[in-house]
């Protein structure tokens, strides 16, 4: 048997890849969702994640454009590379949703977390928290006597250093990535 003749540049791979590209690793992605801004949109896109068993982990609406009513729902998801593709080709086929993009994928953004802490401290917890509260720029948006609730806003990281320091302080309460309400008092 006579070897294969090769013109430079050409490989004797074949032009078929025979082995699948699938991959166990999981991603985070963002997603921007622009679509309709009327009732049963919302529960149509998150329809589509829980029907299939997609996870959320976080989710945000805003009205972007008032005179075209339409909103953008910012989708934060953790799957494989085909599930997030999945995903992307289901939402992109619904009649409400104008477009989809893929913010990890499409180049650099802004991603910042809020959260509410309410901290119940007395004497010189109080002081030390409204001290940390300052280096981490926290905003008090509310006091009692007995407590207080902290605004912070910034990176996953930052928002939990903050909730490491305030924990011996008197932490008793975490909402985040969202606007939450927390009781009042002790």
């Amino acid at each position: 048997m006579s070897a294969l003749k090769l013109k430079k540049g050409s490989t004797s791979h074949s032009a078929y890849n025979l082995r699948p590209n699938f991959s166990d690793l999981q991603e985070t992605h963002t997603l921007a969702v622009l679509v309709d801004n009327e009732s049963g949109v919302l529960a149509r896109v998150i329809g589509l994640f829980s029907g299939r068993g997609y996870n959320i982990e976080s989710l945000t609406v805003a009205e972007v454009d008032t005179e075209g009513h339409r909103s953008r729902i910012t989708v934060v998801t953790t799957g494989t590379p085909q599930v997030i593709e999945q995903i992307k080709a289901q939402l992109g086929r619904m009649v409400p949703v104008h477009d989809v993009h893929d913010l990890t994928v499409e180049g650099p953004a802004v991603e910042r977390e809020l959260a509410l802490f309410k901290v119940v401290c007395a004497g010189d917890h109080r002081v030390e928290a409204l001290r940390l509260a300052d280096i981490f720029r926290a905003n008090v948006v509310d006091s009692t006597l007995e407590s207080f609730v902290f605004e912070i806003t910034g990176t996953p990281e930052k928002v939990a250093a903050f909730g490491d320091l305030m924990r011996p302080l008197g932490l008793t309460e975490l909402a985040r990535t969202g606007i939450a309400a927390l009781s009042r008092g002790a």
